[in-house]
């Protein structure tokens, strides 16, 4: 199908729908809920439509006027400068109504799960995983959202051996799924009297958060240890077993959760977690079968694949996904710069899907 036989079916059917509502509809019907919002999710699409086929006929007229020998020469002149003005938008106003019509990911709206472990590098990496949870902390500060920790597995000398977060708000999925990976570090450890750069890294994963309508949970599949709290070096956060460890049996996932006094509060949050990767799991599978070729994406979804280094002995960020290079690292660290590296990720996603539907 042409790029202008898609845009007249999405005008049509926004029309079907239009119809539909107003003379057809059952405002009580869950029907009558899913074609309004139907209506209003094309409804931006089908106005950039309009636009796009409203800013063509205006080509089409200045045009005409400017080759029309007849007309005053004033009038031809300033025809010819805004037929060229046009021209020159049209193509970004072609790549918005792309944009728009690209298929959504049902899953950007949603909140979401952060999960951060050491990986190589010993305690350097226990130390470069929690600057990497703070990271996202201070980012998350920064666009308003809530950053609710799940569970602090701290090293007791700054460092933590694994850390997760509910992030919630607008589009945090959305911004967020492509820190999935590998971030690797460069740089002179405190403890290194030599001087020597250490390379070390910590794993990050993104997973959106699943309602209890997305992931049934049997309970007859789980298995609950209840232990005490630890804390720094291994002391006592409190005297009751308040921290919950699930296992889902069938798949062998291990979530815990230690921050909270409340055992019940802790059982909750687990069980946010354990929903969220099972989720993330049949998301991962469906878009394996959907994607014939995930080269063309940011990224192959691949949790071990190395995305990021952070170089601090030069000040340097690289994202070696789509080849960007920073130098303020340390704005990155502090969340300030964090959007210039989503912003490009995010836009390099979407130029890749755009090749894809022409």
């Amino acid at each position: 199908m042409s790029l202008e036989e898609n845009l007249s079916r999405v005008k049509s059917r926004h029309e079907e729908l239009r119809a539909l509502v107003t003379d057809h509809g059952d405002p009580g019907s869950a029907e009558y809920t899913r074609m309004l919002k139907e209506y209003a999710d094309l409804t931006p699409v089908v106005e950039a439509i309009e636009g796009l086929w409203a800013a063509r006929r205006e080509l089409a007229d200045l045009e005409a006027l400017r080759g029309d020998e007849t007309a005053e020469a004033e009038m031809r002149a300033l025809a010819e400068q805004e037929y060229y003005d046009l021209r020159e938008r049209l193509p970004e106003m072609e790549r918005a109504v792309l944009l728009l019509m690209l298929p959504k990911d049902e899953a950007d709206s949603r909140n979401a799960i952060l999960e951060v472990r050491a990986g190589t590098g010993g305690e350097e990496a226990a130390l470069f995983a929690a600057e990497l949870f703070r990271m996202y902390q201070r980012y998350a500060e920064a666009h308003g959202w809530r950053f609710e920790v799940i569970d602090y597995g701290d090293t007791g000398i700054g460092g933590v051996k694994e850390a997760s977060a509910v992030i919630s708000g607008k589009d945090v999925f959305r911004r967020l799924k492509f820190e999935s990976g590998v971030h690797r570090v460069q740089r002179v450890p405190v403890t290194e009297s030599g001087g020597r750069i250490h390379t070390s890294a910590a794993t990050v994963a993104v997973l959106p958060e699943a309602q209890e309508v997305d992931i049934e949970v049997d309970e007859k599949d789980l298995r609950i240890d209840t232990y005490r709290s630890q804390g720094a070096g291994g002391q006592h956060v409190n005297t009751t077993d308040s921290a919950v460890r699930i296992t889902h049996l069938p798949t062998g996932v291990v979530v815990q959760c230690q921050d909270e006094k409340s055992q019940h509060k802790n059982k909750a949050k687990a069980m946010k977690v354990l929903r969220a990767r099972l989720f993330d799991h049949e998301r991962q599978r469906q878009e394996a079968e959907l994607a014939a070729d995930r080269k063309s994406q940011v990224g192959s979804g691949d949790r071990s694949e190395r995305i990021r280094t952070y170089n601090f002995p030069q000040g340097r960020l690289t994202d070696h996904r789509i080849n960007l290079t920073l130098y303020k690292l340390d704005k990155v660290m502090t969340g300030e710069a964090m959007d210039e590296v989503i912003d490009a990720l995010i836009a390099e996603d979407e130029s890749a899907r755009l090749a894809s539907m022409q």
